[in-house]
């Protein structure tokens, strides 16, 4: 019976010993197959993190674009805006200088009025500001004060 029981012993022992075996290989097949699967979906995210890097440098250089394109914009109408007050300066410059202070005293917004007088010759700006509003020379010397301070 000793005998027995020792040969089921060896035997459970050999039995367990090449399943553990068995069960390892197994165990390193799984691993192997999800080491290889991580490899690929890393080589997939990089792919991905390149696709949307290339991406994001196009918005850059097109933002870059858009801004330069707004800049240019902006230039151009400050451009137009000085050229339409040196127009507006040669008109008022022809007109009677009493005239062209009335009104420059009924206008609405001393800003425009004081450009227009900026882009007159001195001579005939003087002539003008004797038949403006003394509240709107105030207005039109307070603004051109803080645009000569801003050009230089």
């Amino acid at each position: 019976m000793l005998r027995l029981l020792l040969i089921i012993g060896v035997s459970l022992s050999l039995i367990f010993t090449s399943y553990s075996a068995d069960n390892q290989k197994a165990e390193k097949i799984e691993i192997k197959k999800e080491i290889d699967r991580l490899i690929k979906l890393r080589e997939e995210i990089k792919k991905l993190i390149e696709e949307k890097k290339k991406i994001l440098r196009q918005i850059e250089e097109k933002e870059k674009s858009l801004e330069d394109k707004e800049k240019s914009i902006k230039n151009l109408l400050k451009k137009a805006e000085k050229e339409r007050y040196k127009k507006l300066a040669k008109v008022f410059e022809k007109m009677d200088p009493e005239m062209a202070g009335e009104k420059i005293s009924k206008m609405t917004d001393p800003v425009k009025a004081a450009y227009i007088i900026y882009n007159m010759k001195e001579r005939l700006a003087g002539e003008v500001m004797n038949y403006v509003d003394p509240e709107m020379v105030d207005k039109i010397t307070k603004i051109l004060t803080d645009l000569r301070k801003n050009q230089r």
